[in-house]
């Protein structure tokens, strides 16, 4: 075979030729995945049989392998990019995406200094200069790309913690609602916080925090000789979809002098359109932004970013220079993203957003956005038709709440339908929904951000949503 088996090298006709093979098999999964079941979960024991084995001491040609991970990896899981995953968050991710992945992963940059990676440090600034622009945000914001939402919320916290409480640690609150991700309170307790320095605060009826609640604990805990530090507000709720009132927490965080953070990981993305773009119109007041490209910007996997207002305090919070990294300290003009956050190695993240929105266009992509609205708000009228089934809260940001509704003879408890017909629907494989717990009842919901889904998908989803919800109430 043309390869060297010494330097792990390949001659370029046999890379082209496998690369091709590869490309191949994403095309594929693309163009089937309209058809596909959108669940399929592996037995243990039956996966633990065909990938079980010694640490191999010889190769093999890459056809069979790419056909095993076809056949018994790939097939054995959720395609989150299913155009009826409609459960948690959905990832649909765009095919420009992909390519820019595999470009990263090919040329193999070291994101974290100007001197290994001027061109893509370049990039990426050039594309959170258009994300400062989409939020609001001033030239003097900065921000840099992470992993995740939860690594952006850390980093978040970091810089709260750094700039408000000059080590005052043990006394520190943070505030958030009782609707805001776990990816907080876990960034709490990264930070150094105890349980019950994170207050969650209650919220209304439409899950928004509550003002006065908030006010109430504020006051009462500087009262109590404690430091509120970090006000933390929600530009999408995971549940429901829920804004919290930006502006009253912003007037609020200016006046007791805390670090506002507004997690807009899911619902971020929805500033591209105008309807978005209106319901998150004072995000800018936020000292910082985290925001999820791989979720409704249509991004594979891991592609996060933060904001914030002044890029000076992630220098500030983050900068360390060791000896080995004497050679990285230029000209003050170079930007160096290792020094901007947690991770000193970092891929190329930001090639993902750049070249989708070079090559599909701002206005595209807020069309992709502004239908993942107008669909929840086709499920919401499907599922006000229908006989077994109640919306629980109405369409909101691409998300949709709904549940069974029993009638006089059922036995089980509208919760406990709610739970059974998201196994049967995972069973069946046709769709995936998913539960969730408002106000301590179990309900069902979607989020309907694919741009790639249709009215039909959403009619069958539906239609399988309510047979079953017959079932659950004795009738068939």
């Amino acid at each position: 075979m043309p390869q060297n088996h010494e330097t792990l090298t390949l001659s370029g006709d046999e890379m082209r030729r496998l690369g091709y093979l590869v490309v191949d098999h994403v095309v594929t999964h693309f163009e089937q995945l309209p058809q596909m079941p959108v669940t399929r979960i592996g037995d243990r024991h039956q996966l633990e049989s065909i990938f079980s084995e010694s640490l191999p001491p010889d190769g093999q040609s890459l056809e069979p392998l790419l056909a095993s991970l076809a056949q018994d990896a790939f097939a054995n899981m959720m395609h989150l990019d299913s155009p009826r995953f409609f459960a948690y968050v959905p990832s649909p991710s765009n095919f420009i995406g992909v390519l820019a992945s595999l470009l990263v992963a090919g040329f193999n940059p070291f994101a974290g200094t100007w001197l290994e990676a001027s061109g893509p440090a370049q990039i990426e600034m050039v594309t959170i200069g258009w994300l400062l622009e989409l939020f609001g945000l001033s030239k003097q914001g900065g921000g840099l790309f992470v992993g995740g939402g939860s690594t952006a919320n850390l980093t978040a916290l970091l810089l709260a913690r750094e700039t408000r409480l000059n080590g005052e640690l043990s006394r520190g609150i943070v505030y958030c609602s009782d609707q805001t991700h776990s990816s907080v309170e876990r960034a709490a307790k990264l930070i150094g916080l105890k349980t019950h320095q994170l207050r969650k605060i209650p919220v209304s009826a439409s899950f928004q925090i509550q003002l006065s609640e908030l006010v109430a604990f504020i006051e009462a805990d500087k009262a109590n000789g404690l430091l509120p530090f970090c006000l933390i507000g929600n530009a999408g709720t995971t549940n429901t979809g829920a804004i919290d009132d930006l502006a009253a927490l912003a007037e609020l965080a200016t006046h007791h002098g805390l670090w506002f953070h507004v997690d807009a990981a899911y619902g971020g993305a929805a500033v591209l359109c105008k309807r978005g773009k209106r319901a998150l119109a004072q995000i800018h007041r936020a000292d910082s932004i985290a925001f999820d490209p791989h979720k409704w910007l249509f991004q594979p996997y891991e592609c996060a970013v933060l904001l914030v207002k002044d890029s000076a305090v992630l220098r500030n919070c983050f900068h360390i220079l060791p000896e080995y990294l004497t050679e990285t300290a230029r000209d003050k003009a170079e930007i160096n993203y290792c020094e901007y956050g947690i991770q000193l190695t970092r891929d190329f993240k930001a090639l993902k957003v750049w070249l989708s929105i070079k090559f599909w266009g701002a206005d595209a992509i807020g069309s992709a956005i502004q239908a993942g609205l107008e669909q929840a708000e086709f499920a919401e009228e499907i599922i006000r038709h229908c006989q077994a089934l109640e919306v629980v809260t109405p369409a909101q940001m691409g998300i949709i709440c709904f549940g069974v509704r029993p009638n006089t003879a059922s036995r089980k408890t509208a919760s406990e339908m709610n739970r059974s017909v998201v196994e049967r629907v995972i069973r069946n494989g046709l769709a995936m929904i998913s539960t969730t717990v408002l106000r301590g009842q179990t309900v069902l919901r979607m989020c309907t951000i694919n741009p790639r889904t249709s009215q039909d998908d959403l009619v069958r989803t539906l239609k399988l949503v309510e047979e079953y919800a017959l079932i659950e109430n004795g009738i068939s």
